[in-house]
């Protein structure tokens, strides 16, 4: 098991450093056809720092195929869309999520998610979160196989955000975040001395939300939110940096009250990463098609629009689209259910989640779990469960 996990380790390290290795045939014609081939066919993985970032850490969004632009607003919108809380009908929530992860391959890697938001009045809130992701314990050895060291790695990342109000149906917010990565605890790795990574991120958020008046009560929300905007990030003085898995999502929500007792809701949500794809290089390491992917943050999140080797179809693919269905009855008892699709060409995560939530006075349960659809059955993701714990108050 601890091979396994340092083995989690190298892959994430290897994303890091961004080494791609293509063997061409250095010869004219016969080149340009294997590279065309390969921009055609290829695919085109997007990889960056601490993808911590991206998990959904808390069981409702889990259940719901990880939708949560628009979501109403609960004790964990800090990572969604912090502009969702000031439309929160509770003045105080908090919420504590644990998943054990890849339980099928490895027994001692978690994560855990601790969440929540205060509203100062009815137009202005502040919220906060705590992500931490532990691989467990592993043990170090040198080249002659002779233990140097059990270590425990881990990241993290801290929010705070503040969301207000701007009119009675809209509402915008900004959240800081901090955030810190060691996976390596100063080992030498492929001869190259590391550390700890850190850097700091911001997020930007809109909402709005809108109360129908008919028959049957209705609403409709949608929700705008870029983040994880910052600094790029680096595990060693001699590899090169890389970017944070800045993200822009957009979703809607419709929900519908059958009668006083039944409600559903549903929801759609689209994800882009604002990262640059890799372009297709040469044996001489020019750029045959795409863009050079070392430029700059904002560079980057503006070329992540246009620089797809295979042009816009592969642009499109490389937005992962989620929805889900959430049904309450007398806000007691909620049944859940998602979906969550990226192109085969993307990383080919694609699994359906179910969960369940239950309500009682200030308290709340909610249980999620993920099966993959995917042709392939050896999805590390399979089995995922998370449980979450929360107390609103009035």
């Amino acid at each position: 098991m601890k091979k396994i996990k340092l083995l989690l380790m190298v892959v994430v390290l290897v994303f890091v450093e961004n080494i791609q290795a293509q063997n061409h045939i250095d010869n004219g014609n016969i080149q340009r056809i294997i590279l065309r081939k390969e921009v055609n066919e290829g695919a085109r993985l997007i990889s960056t720092g601490v993808p911590l970032l991206l998990i959904a850490p808390d069981s409702r969004a889990g259940a719901l195929g990880d939708v949560g632009a628009a979501s109403s607003p609960d004790a964990n919108s800090n990572h969604w869309n912090a502009a969702k809380i000031p439309f929160a009908d509770k003045k105080f929530a908090v919420a504590f999520t644990y998943s054990p992860w890849l339980r099928d391959y490895v027994g001692d890697i978690d994560l855990a998610y601790l969440a929540g938001y205060y509203k100062i009045n009815d137009f202005s809130a502040i919220g906060a979160s705590l992500t931490y992701f532990s691989l467990g314990s592993i043990d170090f050895t040198d080249n002659m196989g002779t233990s140097i060291g059990t270590y425990n790695p881990n990241e993290f990342a801290i929010d705070l955000s503040y969301s207000m109000k701007l009119t009675d149906n809209f509402s915008a917010a900004i959240t800081g975040r901090y955030i810190r990565s060691d996976l390596t605890q100063g080992q030498s790795v492929a001869g190259n001395s590391t550390h700890a990574a850190s850097a700091v991120a911001g997020d930007i958020g809109l909402y709005y939300q809108k109360d129908v008046v008919a028959d049957k009560p209705q609403q409709y929300a949608f929700g705008v939110q870029i983040s994880n905007l910052g600094n790029k990030i680096s595990y060693s003085d001699n590899l090169e940096s890389s970017f944070l898995p800045a993200n822009l999502r957009i979703g809607g929500r419709y929900t519908y009250a059958m009668d006083q007792f039944n409600t559903v809701s549903f929801l759609l949500d689209f994800n882009k990463l604002l990262v640059p794809t890799p372009p297709v290089r040469d044996s001489a390491g020019a750029v045959f098609a795409g863009k050079d992917d070392n430029v700059g943050v904002l560079t980057g999140v503006f070329q992540s629009f246009y620089d797809a080797p295979d042009g816009f179809k592969e642009e499109l693919q490389e937005i992962n689209i989620s929805g889900g269905i959430e049904y309450w009855y007398n806000n007691i008892i909620a049944a859940r259910a998602g979906y969550f699709y990226e192109s085969e060409r993307k990383g080919a995560r694609q699994y359906l989640t179910l969960g369940l939530g239950l309500k009682y006075n200030t308290l709340g349960i909610d249980v999620s779990y993920l099966i993959p659809t995917a042709q392939h059955n050896n999805n590390p993701l399979k089995n995922t469960l998370r449980v979450s714990l929360a107390m609103e108050m009035k």
